[in-house]
């Protein structure tokens, strides 16, 4: 099976019936194709929809080729000045703004991003641009804390030694006594997932991410007795491609500088194999190409 779905090209051909694009486009690909007559769908969720085609999921090949097909309404033209390795990284960034949608960041908040990898960095740089004064976050990886201060960090503090009831703490010594107005769980870790409870105020809201273990354990009673939300989050959907677009071309989010590692198309096997052999280093490898 093909792989890949972070991506982005130039529009080469297009159908008779196409509108909005038009060959020469430079356009980043928005990766999952839902039926567009599911309930989902038709409700404006359309990333819910259990009919979903999404590229490198089985049976659907993904994009890493030199040809892809898609519909012209998944296509989000790329501004003058934003390059295809931006467009690129367009698809985990429209994860955070999704995921700062569903939480409703604005003007003031005090958030907390637990877990600094690629989709952790990028919803706290979202939160920042969408106004949040204070964006902490926390980790295990001192590399991944230090990138953190690119991409909208107040606070960052290696957490590796840390218990959750420590964590929640330190945040709140950081914050100011307060605790946080919006938690953002980025690792699927089982600690972390608590910790986020924890530091989560009452009446806050902490949005699932991260995806770990299919079932695990915390405590009902944070949630219920601090009348909390705690929202799940599964990729995107409709406008949060879009927007984050607008992010990118506006200088609101630098995705540049999480761009670590960059192979050549035919080295792409290798690619993979460095990212699985130095995941404590990398945050994105981008693949370029073919010319």
């Amino acid at each position: 099976m093909v792989l890949g779905h972070e991506s982005s090209g130039q529009v080469v051909e297009i159908g008779n019936a196409v509108t909005r694009v038009k060959v020469g486009d430079r356009v980043a690909i928005e990766p999952g194709v839902p039926n567009r007559y599911s309930d989902e769908t038709k409700e404006g969720r359309y990333n819910l929809c259990p009919h979903m085609d999404f590229a490198a999921t089985p049976p659907i090949d993904g994009t890493l080729v030199k040809y892809y097909l898609s519909p012209e309404d998944f296509l989000v033209k790329l501004p003058d000045g934003v390059s295809y390795e931006e467009g690129a990284c367009v698809e985990p960034l429209s994860v955070g703004v999704h995921a700062n949608k569903l939480a409703g960041v604005h003007f003031g908040n005090r958030v907390v991003v637990l877990g600094a990898g690629l989709v952790g960095l990028l919803t706290g740089a979202v939160a920042r641009a969408f106004g949040a004064s204070d964006v902490v976050f926390f980790d295990v990886f001192d590399n991944r804390l230090d990138r953190a201060k690119d991409f909208g960090a107040t606070h960052t503090f290696n957490a590796s030694k840390l218990s959750a009831q420590e964590l929640a703490d330190e945040v709140k010594e950081l914050l100011g006594g307060q605790n946080a107005d919006i938690v953002f769980e980025c690792s699927g870790a089982d600690a972390c997932i608590d910790a986020g409870l924890k530091v989560t105020k009452a009446g806050g809201t902490m949005v699932q991410i991260g995806m770990g273990k299919n079932y695990t354990s915390f405590s009902i009673a944070e949630v219920s007795g601090k009348e909390m939300k705690l929202i799940g989050c599964f990729r995107y959907s409709f406008g949060d491609y879009r927007d984050a677009v607008k992010l990118v071309a506006s200088g609101k989010v630098n995705v540049k500088a999480m761009i670590t590692h960059r192979f050549k198309f035919e080295d792409a096997g290798k690619a993979y194999d460095f990212n699985i052999a130095h995941v404590g280093e990398v945050v994105k490898t981008i693949i370029t190409g073919p010319a």
